[in-house]
Parts: C-alpha cells; sequence; structure tokens
C-alpha cells in the first residue's frame, strides 16, 4: 500500500491491475502514444449504404460476439433506450461475457442491466458512473474485480489512452443518414447533441449508429461523420427526450438553499471572478440551479455580459443568453428540452466536444478557461476533499460528471453544501470517500456560513467588508456534528476486498471502495 496526496492508502495492484497513486492535481504525466482502432478499412462506393433493420442485425454485422467491450453515452438520461435493446438482442443471442463501458447509467437501465448481469451476458462494467441498483450491486462485490469510477474528463482520457478498449460503440442518433453521419438536434427523439459518443466512434474498432429518424445524404450538422460508422440500425425508437429531465433538475425551493446560492453569487461577485466578461459554469443540482438564476439576475443588475458559459445546459443559461447577457454558450449535454431548442435555433449556442471540454492530457481544454464553476457535494471534508459518488454508507450512489476537472481548471471553485443531509452531517472530519482533492477547491458556501480554503487565504481581504458570514471550516464541521448529536465521526463498516477505484481525471487513483458490510 502507498498513501496517495490526499493521504489515502492505495494499493499498487489489485486482481492483476497496476495502479499509480494520486500525487496531485497536476502532477502526473502520461507516457506512449494515443490508442487507435485498427487499419484496413477500405472506403468503398460498394458500400455506401451502411442500413440495416433492428438492433440484431446490427449487432450481427459488427460481429458481436463473447467477450467484446460494448460502450453507450448517456444523452436521453433516464430516458434512454438503446442500451436495453442491445442488452435485450445479446441475452436472446446467447451472447456471454461482456464488458459495458458506458459515459453514465441510470435508473432505466437498472433491471435489464441487472438481469444481463446475472445471465453471464455482462461480466463487468468499464464505466463512469454507478448510480442506484447497479450502484448498489457493485458496492456488494457483484464483480470478481473493482470497477473504475471516472470523471467526463477521465473517461476520455482513458478511452485515447488505450486503457478502455472498445470493441463496438453503439450511438443513438435522432438523426442520421443511410452512410451514418449524425447529430442529436433533430428528430422526434432529439437530444441536442451525442458528443460523449464521439470519442467512442473515433477510438472503438466497430461503430452502430441507431436512429428512428433517417434523413437525406447528408445529415447535417454532422456531430459523428460517416468515415467512423460500420452500420446504421434503423428503430422504432431509441429514447424518450421527455425523459431528458430528472429530479435532480429541479430549481430548490428551501429558503436555506436559496440563500445558499445567493451568497455564493455574491460571494463569486465580491472576489471578482464575476465581472463584464466573464465565464461560468454551474450543475445541474437544485442549488446550482439557482445560482444560474441569480447570476443571470446579477449580470442584468449590473450591466455586465458574460463571455462564454458551458457544461450541461439547462432553461436558466439559456435564458441568460435570450436576455443577451452571454455572449456564447457551449453544450456538451443537453439537460432540458429547452436547451435542445437552443442548441437548434440560437446561432450563439454551440456544440462542445468532451474531449475539448476536459482531457487533461490534451494541450488545453475548456475548463481551464473558466472564472468561476459552482459545484455539489455529498460530503466535504475540513481539507475541502470533496465526496460526490458515495454517502456516508460507503455505497455507489452517483457519478462524478465533471466534477473532478471543472474544479481544477476554474479560477475560482465554489461547493455549495447543506450542512446536513437528514440527520447526518456533510461538513465531516474526513470525507468517506475523495473524488475531488481539497487543492482544487477554493471555497464552502452553506447556510450558517462560508468557509474559505486556507490556500486562497488571498481572498480574505476581498470580502473583509462584504456582510458576508465568513467562518472557520472547523466551526462548520462542529456546528454539524452538534445538530447531528455526534462528537465525532461515524464511519461505515466494510470488508477486505476492494470493489471500486476512484480515479482522478489523470487516471491515478485518488480512493478505493471496500466491499459494504
Amino acid at each position: 500500500m502507498v498513501k496517495n496526496a490526499v493521504g489515502r492508502d492505495i494499493p499498487v495492484q489489485v486482481k492483476g491491475m497496476k495502479l499509480t497513486p494520486f500525487q496531485g492535481a497536476f502532477a502526473h504525466r502520461p507516457t506512449g502514444r494515443k490508442a487507435a482502432p485498427s487499419l484496413g478499412y477500405v472506403a468503398s462506393p460498394d458500400n455506401r449504404n451502411k442500413v440495416v433493420k433492428g438492433i440484431e442485425a446490427a449487432m450481427k454485422a459488427v460481429g458481436l460476439q463473447d467477450g467484446m467491450t460494448i460502450s453507450f453515452h448517456h444523452h436521453f438520461r433516464d430516458g434512454d433506450r438503446l442500451m436495453n435493446q442491445v442488452l435485450e438482442a445479446a441475452m436472446r443471442m446467447g451472447i456471454k461475457n461482456l464488458t459495458l463501458a458506458p459515459s453514465s447509467t441510470f435508473p432505466c437501465q437498472e433491471e435489464t442491466l441487472l438481469k444481463a448481469i446475472g445471465t453471464g451476458t455482462v461480466t463487468y462494467i468499464e464505466g463512469g458512473s454507478y448510480r442506484g441498483e447497479i450502484g448498489k450491486a457493485v458496492s456488494n462485490k457483484i464483480f470478481d474485480r473493482p470497477v473504475r469510477v471516472r470523471s467526463h474528463g477521465g473517461r476520455v482520457r482513458s478511452i485515447e489512452a488505450g486503457a478502455i478498449t472498445i470493441d463496438v460503440a453503439f450511438v443513438g442518433a435522432p438523426s442520421a443518414d443511410h452512410a451514418g453521419n449524425c447529430n442529436g438536434m433533430y428528430g422526434p427523439s432529439a437530444c441536442g447533441c451525442i458528443q460523449y459518443s464521439v470519442p467512442d466512434s473515433r477510438f472503438a474498432e466497430k461503430v452502430v449508429v441507431a436512429t428512428d429518424n433517417l434523413v437525406d445524404y447528408p445529415c447535417q450538422p454532422i456531430e459523428i461523420s460517416e468515415q467512423y460508422v460500420d452500420v446504421v440500425a434503423i428503430m422504432d425508437s431509441i429514447g424518450d427526450p421527455a425523459r431528458i429531465v430528472s429530479g435532480t433538475l429541479s430549481i430548490t425551493r428551501s429558503p436555506t438553499r436559496l440563500k445558499i446560492a445567493r451568497d455564493a453569487v455574491k460571494l463569486a461577485h465580491v472576489t471578482g471572478h464575476i465581472y463584464d466578461g466573464s465565464s461560468f459554469q454551474a450543475g445541474a443540482g437544485g442549488i446550482s440551479l439557482a445560482f444560474t438564476k441569480f447570476l443571470g439576475e446579477l449580470l442584468e443588475r449590473e450591466g455586465y455580459v458574460a463571455s462564454w458559459s458551458m457544461g450541461g445546459t439547462t432553461q436558466y443559461i439559456v435564458d441568460i443568453l435570450h436576455r443577451g447577457r452571454l455572449k456564447k454558450l457551449l453544450t456538451g449535454q443537453a439537460f432540458d428540452l429547452a436547451a435542445v431548442e437552443s442548441l437548434r435555433n440560437d446561432r450563439e449556442h454551440y456544440v462542445a466536444g468532451v474531449d475539448h471540454y476536459a482531457n487533461v492530457h490534451g494541450k488545453g481544454c475548456l475548463v481551464n478557461n473558466l472564472d468561476v464553476v459552482v459545484l455539489g457535494a455529498t460530503e466535504i471534508d475540513v481539507n475541502f476533499n470533496v465526496n460526490t459518488v458515495t454517502f456516508s454508507n460507503n455505497v455507489l450512489a452517483q457519478p462524478i460528471g465533471g466534477h473532478q476537472d471543472t474544479a481544477a481548471g476554474a479560477r475560482f471553485t465554489i461547493i455549495t453544501a447543506s450542512m446536513m443531509r437528514g440527520r447526518l452531517p456533510v461538513v465531516i472530519d474526513e470525507v468517506t470517500t475523495v473524488t475531488t482533492p481539497g487543492e482544487t477547491v477554493d471555497a464552502l458556501v452553506t447556510g450558517y456560513g462560508i468557509a474559505i480554503n486556507p490556500r486562497r487565504d488571498d481572498l480574505l481581504d476581498m470580502v473583509k467588508d462584504s456582510g458576508l458570514n465568513i467562518v472557520d471550516i472547523e466551526d462548520l464541521k462542529n456546528l454539524a456534528y452538534k445538530k447531528a448529536g455526534i462528537r465525532e465521526q461515524k464511519k461505515p463498516r466494510w470488508g477486505d476486498d476492494i470493489v471500486a477505484l476512484i480515479e482522478y481525471r489523470d487516471g491515478t487513483i485518488i480512493d478505493v471502495l471496500h466491499e459494504v458490510v
């Protein structure tokens, strides 16, 4: 075991996998070259029409067989239908020992995926996130080796580096032509964009585009080009856009949480991170959505025009664009139907590739140009380390998303959080699982005060006469413990076996999860 840069004990090897402990947010330098699919394809006029009917025909056409790795994107979120259709077909065909490599999973896939695991059709997940029943199953050691939990940027990096080798990428495309050119903007299943599948299409050995909207050649605009596509599968339906919006995408109504959002906007403003020409990103949780709404009001009040914003796009950011308080909006994922419509119709709304967005092992990425980002947490500790993937019970429940990526890149990273989750404290001595290191977090905003990371003592003079309640994070922790009726942090029981490896965005291991007892 080796102690990494956030003080966690990390094995140098587990189940034959060699691990590199986390060394710091920008310390790790990769070696080698980017991975690539095989040569040998010939673009011939004889195979210009790649259309087959149904997903099973497509799977046969690309030679899907036992032991392969298949990937999916999550732009339909809880309205996705493609993964279930592929897994059901694989079970009918008797295919076994598949590795699943999705950018994320959602409740709509749980029943089919768990059934596929039970039948031996799926025997491992090489994923980005593990929610709900799937997270519980992983935490209870459903696989014989630990899974890896990755950020959005970390997943792209791992594909480019060859850590994830995709045999067949399945792309749910709301619009496609007979050659495979496709996009996410148009059609009955329009989801905005399909950028999370772009790295998969470029690095996979085979690519299946599944669509319920075949259009005339050439499909425009092109998000994925025909040069990467092997087969186009015509489907009855690939997803339900109405279910892109989930319960996590509703603005908070809590007076305390609304105060947190207002204080976060004021903090970013008085410290000089919101100004005429600034850039920002906020998450899609209830407090973050409120932050975006209040930020729009501040821009209007001060007469500012933000230079650009990005991320999982919602109605609240689109409203800022429409009011002329934002010059350019960049989207890697649409989080509601207003964002889908805006991508189609607004000239200053652009598609942003996930590789460009957050890949730390490139020569630059969008997150490095952010002035301010506002993010949530399931837990945060006195060293400002953040947990986003488990609660205090150590069970996988939430994704990392772009949390690690934006926290590291932005000039000012704010965590917004309630002091308590039910009867459990959120601000604690030591997070159950480290996902984002404290060195990349600048401030914590709660309903009971704002804690500034000691690394950013340059901010203290800026907030001195702001009227904001600046407190020590130890005081917030003590207050949370008092509210919970405890004197010290209660830690979960876990076994010896490691069930998950929490990767930092550079591929090093920032923490591990042990089997739940």
